[in-house]
């Protein structure tokens, strides 16, 4: 399990949208549209799932070692 990231278009970081899923779930879900809230510039992001991203760090460091 991950969380979705996207990118703010502002400052190039990376941002958790604060939702979780799989890679495989979430590549499988249908196109949404949604809103999240940004740390780095104090905004509000609307984005699509195409634009999104599942960070799960423990299968960086399985594809690492």
């Amino acid at each position: 399990m991950g969380v979705i990231m996207i990118k703010c278009p502002r400052t190039g970081r990376a941002i958790n949208t604060g939702m979780k899923s799989d890679r495989e779930t979430f590549r499988c879900s249908t196109v949404f549209f949604s809103r999240s809230y940004c740390t780095s510039c104090r905004t509000n992001h609307e984005w699509f799932a195409r634009d999104a991203w599942v960070h799960e760090p423990e299968h960086e460091l399985r594809k690492a070692s």
